[in-house]
């Protein structure tokens, strides 16, 4: 097995516990505060926190701001589409960055003066309510039929619509999907000259479950080689370059221990995880480290003498703090497995079998960790929160804490079995955020 393993790569490092510990042990200093509003409100709740996801705008923000020229910031909607959280970030300055026309108009309720349209397949519905707010919206064009049904829609208001280009990073297998291949990124504006009505003056690309920068400066180098074949004319027309979303959290990405290379080894292989509770972390860089490598490829490998605005597109590097699940215990069938008042049909999948969040007794608290299957009330066998809690004891009404579930959980919620929680927002105090007048347009830019 060890020698399979090796054969596999390095093996995933364990989750540091003295990280662990202070983690909850700060988690614990608000416990009052998260013990108060399931007094208030009956549970399952999402607990709301907009001051921690305004903290880490502005964190990105000023990481992005310090090594580039001019930056633009747009939340990823589809990771939390909460209305309480993207109507914050839109009041507070920060650009949004939809992918189809609900998000949409979520963007414009929530009076985003700024907001990126991408995604494939976009209707003509869509595209003709980009159109008729065409003052806040780009269309980030995922093909060249989109061009067409955009110049189309354009033409039918007589509006004139900014749109950037997505190329795709991965000319095969499914991310294919996404984008034209960079090889025909030249004959994309060529065909978008003839358009009267769209104004092509930009490129986008995305990259997914990004740890460090490498993905990002290994796009860049591709695409200033593509940006150099350009006559100079043509890229002066280029006013943004979006390099997407997909920052990890410098957190890490913590993991159960069937998740790990070596677990999926051993399911293949028959034999179970059950009984391995130890906690995985694959280490990521931090926000600051993304900007200056970024910056750096920029600076490197784009053409000299090219005015360009770099957008950005950060969902869960936002959101992973500001939204936790308060749970209540129903029932204790024994010393090791108790059920809660709350199922997955919160979080929309079978999260917690593969990703490590440590479970909290605010009831009871302490900083030992104790080994209990922490299961829902769905009548599914996958309804788990956890395989561990920390706390001194767990007993029928305690209050337990599922931190940093503020990415891809209530975006994929869904009505099955049983309710969905309520929301609460969490008082704290506001977080300092840069104040509008240093933002242009609205947009994140400074």
């Amino acid at each position: 097995m060890v020698q399979v393993a090796r054969l596999l790569g390095r093996p995933t490092p364990q989750l540091d516990r003295a990280e662990l510990i202070q983690c909850v042990r700060q988690l614990l200093d608000r416990r009052q505060q998260f013990l108060a509003l399931s007094r208030e409100r009956a549970s399952p709740l999402y607990v709301l926190d907009t001051a921690a996801l305004l903290d880490r705008a502005r964190q990105f923000l000023q990481a992005f701001a310090g090594v580039l020229p001019k930056v633009g910031v747009f939340y990823a909607v589809k990771c939390n589409n909460h209305p309480l959280l993207v109507s914050a970030l839109a009041r507070n300055g920060f650009g949004l960055d939809v992918s189809s026309g609900l998000e949409l108009a979520l963007a414009l309720d929530c009076d985003a003066r700024q907001i990126v349209f991408s995604g494939p397949g976009k209707t003509d519905n869509e595209l003709e309510m980009a159109v008729q707010h065409a003052g806040h919206v780009t269309v980030l064009l995922d093909s060249f039929a989109e061009l067409d049904k955009l110049e189309r829609q354009a033409a039918k208001f007589n509006v004139r619509v900014r749109a950037g280009i997505r190329v795709t990073t991965v000319e095969s297998g499914i991310w294919r999907k996404f984008g034209i291949p960079l090889d025909q990124l030249a004959a994309f504006f060529t065909r978008a000259r003839s358009c009267r009505y769209v104004h092509l003056c930009g490129i986008q690309f995305h990259l997914s479950w990004n740890l460090n920068a490498r993905a990002h400066v290994r796009f860049i180098t591709r695409l200033g080689g593509v940006l150099r074949e350009f006559k100079a004319r043509r890229r002066e027309r280029i006013e943004f370059i979006d390099i997407g979303g997909g920052y990890w959290p410098s957190q890490g990405e913590w993991l159960q221990a069937e998740a790990t290379p070596l677990g999926k080894l051993r399911q293949a292989l028959g034999r179970p995880t059950d009984n391995d509770h130890r906690h995985y972390r694959l280490p990521a860089a931090s926000i600051t480290e993304f900007a200056e490598q970024i910056a750096a490829a920029l600076q490197q490998h784009l053409p000299g003498g090219m005015n360009y605005t770099v957008y950005a597109e950060p969902g869960r590097w936002l959101c992973h703090d500001a939204m936790h699940i308060l749970l209540r215990v129903l029932d204790r069938k024994s010393e090791s497995l108790v059920i809660t008042d709350g199922g997955i049909n919160a979080v929309g999948w079978e999260r917690y079998e593969h990703d490590y969040f440590p479970v909290i007794n605010l009831s009871r608290p302490g900083l030992e960790e104790r080994e209990c299957l922490v299961a829902g009330s769905l009548c599914t066998p996958h309804d788990i929160w956890g395989y561990n809690y920390f706390g001194d004891d767990i007993q029928p009404g305690d209050v337990l804490l599922v931190p940093f579930q503020g990415a891809y959980t209530y975006s994929l919620k869904q009505e099955f079995i049983k309710p969905l929680p309520r929301s609460v927002e969490l008082a704290s105090a506001a977080a300092e955020v840069l104040p509008q007048d240093a933002l242009v347009a609205g947009t994140g830019e400074v």
